[in-house]
């Protein structure tokens, strides 16, 4: 348990880049008082490191053993650009999630500079059975469906909701399949959205990518014209940050 509790700490500092103790918290659900504390022990042994405003971030030690940086304002870099492409292209939000804790979080939005209605899906935590951005991600990684993760997640947001565990199961399968999720009314009512994941495994398979519009827009040709164009946006992002096989065959050499 206290190794999970570090290691959970660890996961969310990495990811956001920089974070708080309210951040953890937020994110872990442990009490401010265990958070400040385990904190403290993860800076004394040098995986932590302080910054300013109370803020914390990965610490030189870590860096040394990972020799990777998978935070949020790194992966943005490469990510973003693509994104406000596909946003340009498309005339609709196009956004990143990233699995955090027992959520998955909207963590950037890109919106169309032409001028057209779009809407935006806002950021944040999305559950994971009611929204395209963590099915696609649930989908990758089965084990997220056991009882504790979804434990008070299968909430009815409209008549559209997935709320039994085995119709989620097959909606799941079914994402396999198509190699995308789609979500339609099932989060909100006019609202749909398309995501797939970056990587089928490994740190990929954690971060999603989708775009979202109304009903009347998503038609179900158009959302599968964006579900294989998100796919192939994946393979081009795998390709970038050097999650594709040769790329991994070349750095294990």
């Amino acid at each position: 348990m206290h190794l999970e509790r570090l290691t959970l700490i660890l996961e969310v500092v990495g990811q956001k880049g920089r974070a708080t103790v309210a951040d953890i918290c937020a994110q872990s659900d442990l009490p401010k008082p265990t958070a400040y504390r385990l904190v403290q022990d993860l800076i004394a042994s040098g995986l932590l490191e302080t910054s300013a405003r109370g803020e914390f971030s990965i610490g030189t030690r870590l860096k040394r053993i990972t020799l990777s940086d998978y935070s949020d304002p790194a992966l943005l870099e490469v990510i973003a650009p693509v994104l406000a492409k596909g946003a340009r292209d498309y005339g609709a939000a196009f956004f990143l999630s990233r699995l955090r804790g027992n959520w998955v979080e909207i963590i950037h939005v890109a919106t169309p500079e032409t001028g057209v209605s779009y809407l935006h899906p806002g950021v944040g935590k999305r559950p994971l059975h009611a929204c395209s951005c963590a099915k696609a991600i649930v989908a990758a990684s089965p084990e997220l469906l056991s009882s504790d993760r979804l434990k008070g997640q299968l909430k009815r947001y409209t008549s559209r909701t997935i709320t039994k565990p085995e119709d989620l199961a097959a909606e799941l399968e079914a994402v396999r399949a198509k190699g995308y999720a789609e979500c339609v009314e099932e989060l909100e009512r006019g609202i749909s959205s398309v995501a797939t994941t970056l990587a089928k495994t490994g740190i990929g398979s954690t971060l999603s990518i989708g775009a979202t519009a109304s009903v009347r827009v998503f038609t179900p040709t158009v959302r599968e014209k964006v579900g294989r164009a998100l796919t192939a946006m994946s393979h081009e992002l795998s390709d970038k940050l050097g999650w594709d096989v040769e790329s991994m065959s070349k750095k294990s050499a």
